[in-house]
């Protein structure tokens, strides 16, 4: 995921992070200078839904605005055996003795 506020921000005419803390102390949510330049400047590892609603009003923006998928980055995360697994051949059990049949 890419954290997407300063695009949002820039959009509503929001240059500056004092300026987001200022509306969104206005809204009702008081950010930590420290919490406030987190948002601003990089991905937070975690962020409470409750600010993300507060973050959606004043920018008036869904959070899937702030939140963009990386399909990439998730595909480049996964293992090549993974890969090499799905694409393999398919395998059909033997039958024969002392096994069983397969469910129906």
């Amino acid at each position: 995921m890419r954290w997407n506020l300063r695009m949002k921000a820039a959009e509503r005419g929001i240059w500056k992070s004092t300026e987001m803390r200022r509306r969104l102390a206005e809204a009702g949510l008081e950010i930590s200078a420290g919490k406030m330049s987190a948002l601003w400047t990089g991905n937070p590892t975690s962020i409470r839904l409750d600010d993300l609603d507060v973050i959606c009003a004043v920018l008036d923006c869904c959070p899937t605005d702030l939140l963009v998928r990386e399909p990439d980055v998730v595909a480049a995360r996964r293992p090549a055996r993974v890969a090499e697994v799905r694409s393999g051949p398919v395998i059909t059990p033997r039958l024969g003795r002392h096994r069983s049949v397969p469910p129906a």
